[in-house]
């Protein structure tokens, strides 16, 4: 029995010599940026533009339309920006028959919080179309991802 014991001791202890503990509190100052902090870094705000054709809004009254573009422009500008600060959800799929692709099917999802954007201009573009420009500054898009992430970790949970 004593020597089952020794031997797998002295096994144990072979094959420990090969492993090698890591100094976490010595890491590379790199490692520990955020993976999204450089997409900013370089400029002081953001900005994102959004658009809306009059003509497609549903209502019958012009001026009512003429309302609802504006307010629909200025939604599709919130999306650039969300889609700038948390990114853009892709999910994609194909059918090959025959060696022919027979169907290309693409979706995107967008999803985040954003407050503090300033509204930059309100413009109509040609005679139906207007276009909204919003522009958020770094330090609130830094703040905004903290928020993100620390949402992401209650979420893992």
């Amino acid at each position: 029995m004593k020597r089952i014991t020794s031997l797998c001791l002295i096994i144990g202890l072979v094959t420990l010599t090969g492993c090698k503990s890591i100094n976490l509190a010595m890491a590379p100052q790199a490692e520990t940026k955020p993976l999204m902090a450089p997409l900013v870094e370089k400029r002081e705000t953001i900005t994102a533009t959004g658009y809306a054709v009059v003509a497609v809004q549903n209502h019958k009254n012009p001026a009512q339309q003429r309302l609802m573009a504006i307010r629909a422009s200025k939604l599709d500008a919130y999306r650039n920006l969300t889609e700038q600060v948390y990114g853009q959800q892709l999910d994609a799929s194909s059918t090959v028959a025959d060696m022919v692709v027979t169907n290309d099917t693409f979706r995107t999802k967008v999803e985040g919080v954003i407050y503090g954007a300033r509204l930059v201009s309100i413009t109509p573009v040609g005679e139906d179309t207007y276009e909204t420009t919003l522009s958020l500054d770094k330090d609130v898009v830094q703040d905004l991802r903290v928020l993100y992430m620390s949402q992401l970790a209650v979420k893992n949970r």
